[in-house]
């Protein structure tokens, strides 16, 4: 697990959540939602989970927590593939959305299955290089 990775890719997240909480449109104009005030208030909860759960990656403490919190985002990045791809209007918005949905869930995937990395403050190959295994002599 790549848990600095993990942890920037959660604070892009809550920054995203936050921006969408405060101004709904600027996830409802690339969908094709339009931007009245029932669009808005349907958008919102979207933006506080989003700033939520990458906050949950950026304070989790390294192990289960992160892990568990990682999760929580891809299942949520997933969802949202779903659904969008299956409701929003017009097959490039659907695409898009799928595609930007995906994407950010793979980014955390990829993170959470990445070689444990060891800062330069800690024991091994320093300047974020993982520690060899015994094994690979």
């Amino acid at each position: 697990m790549d848990s600095t990775a993990l942890r920037v890719i959660g604070a892009a997240t809550c920054a995203y959540g936050v921006a969408v909480a405060v101004r709904p449109r600027w996830l409802a104009r690339p969908s094709g939602l339009g931007g009245d005030a029932r669009v808005d208030a349907a958008l919102r909860p979207v933006g506080l989970r989003d700033a939520v759960s990458g906050a949950a990656m950026v304070l989790a403490p390294e192990g289960p927590a992160l892990r568990t919190a990682a999760l929580v985002r891809i299942a949520a990045d997933v969802g949202d593939a779903v659904v969008l791809g299956r409701t929003l209007e017009g097959v490039w918005r659907r695409r898009g959305a799928v595609a930007v949905s995906l994407a950010w869930g793979a980014l955390s995937a990829g993170a959470l299955v990445a070689p444990h990395r060891v800062s330069s403050r800690g024991r091994g190959g320093g300047a974020g290089r993982p520690v060899a295994s015994p094994a690979a002599g």
